[in-house]
């Protein structure tokens, strides 16, 4: 059974720095696409970062490009979103989410059929 669970998440100062992982079962990350969103208070869920598996191009939004770095260690079938230089408006849950097909174009723009349950990300003083 597939299963993404995320962890990491946290209460953080504005420009401080948070690591958050997603433990996938079921699931291997040799395969398809692997991606984070996040869903801030009051708005809509939105990608963060994704990677293709198959040629390992990664794409970020804009407003997280050079302070978010998304990684994965196939052996520990866990992935990883690296997050710096924090602000308050990345305040948010943050879902993990993967999906088996095979994608030649910008990874944060299809539908995922399997998510994890999430975690809260705050950033405040």
């Amino acid at each position: 059974q597939l299963q993404l669970v995320e962890s990491g998440g946290g209460l953080v100062q504005p420009g401080g720095s948070l690591r958050l992982s997603c433990q996938v079962s079921g699931f291997s990350l040799d395969y398809g696409v692997i991606a984070w969103f996040r869903q801030p208070p009051g708005k809509e869920r939105e990608g963060v970062s994704c990677i293709r598996t198959n040629d390992d191009t990664a794409y970020y939004r804009d407003s997280v490009k050079g302070r978010f770095t998304m990684s994965r260690d196939n052996a520990k079938n866990t992935v990883y979103l690296q997050m710096n230089s924090l602000k308050p408006e990345d305040t948010a849950a943050y879902y993990c989410a993967a999906d088996g097909q095979l994608v030649f174009r910008n990874c944060l723009n299809i539908l995922y059929d399997y998510w994890g349950q999430g975690t809260q990300v705050t950033v405040s003083s």
